[in-house]
């Protein structure tokens, strides 16, 4: 498996363990209350299940499986910065919404993650392969 797939592939178990972890405290804070602030983890345990762990699982395993022409993966560099911008988006709206920041916040961080998207498409269209007609 390439690095950057590894990379993706743990940093999404990571965000699958927080987004498992802030959802079991919201759930038994239902039976037991705890402290109503736990509420306020609703919206990280949503960015990090949703964008933490789906949006970069599924980039790691097209990082990986798309075909390759010939030997070689084509320019890796978007796809280093889809990982980064993916995980400061991430973070950037997390921390915006704990820290109560202005709206800029949490609209820089959504911006940030629509790059990464951008970014990943860019390096890999070029690996999708056209279907050809009588081809297996």
């Amino acid at each position: 498996m390439p690095r950057l797939s590894v990379w993706f592939v743990r940093a999404a178990l990571i965000y699958l363990t927080l987004g498992f972890t802030f959802g079991g405290l919201m759930l038994a804070n239902k039976g037991v209350p705890i402290h109503p602030l736990i509420w306020r983890l609703l919206p990280s345990h949503i960015e990090f299940l949703l964008f933490g762990w789906t949006i970069q699982l599924a980039f790691g395993v097209a990082f990986w499986i798309l075909p390759r022409w010939q030997t070689q993966r084509g320019n890796v560099r978007p796809a280093w910065a889809a990982f980064l911008l993916l995980n400061g988006g991430i973070w950037l709206v997390v921390a915006g919404s704990w820290f109560n920041w202005p709206a800029w916040t949490l609209m820089s961080g959504r911006l940030l993650e629509a790059a990464a998207v951008a970014a990943f498409a860019w390096h890999a269209w070029p690996r999708v392969k056209p279907w050809v007609e009588g081809s297996p």
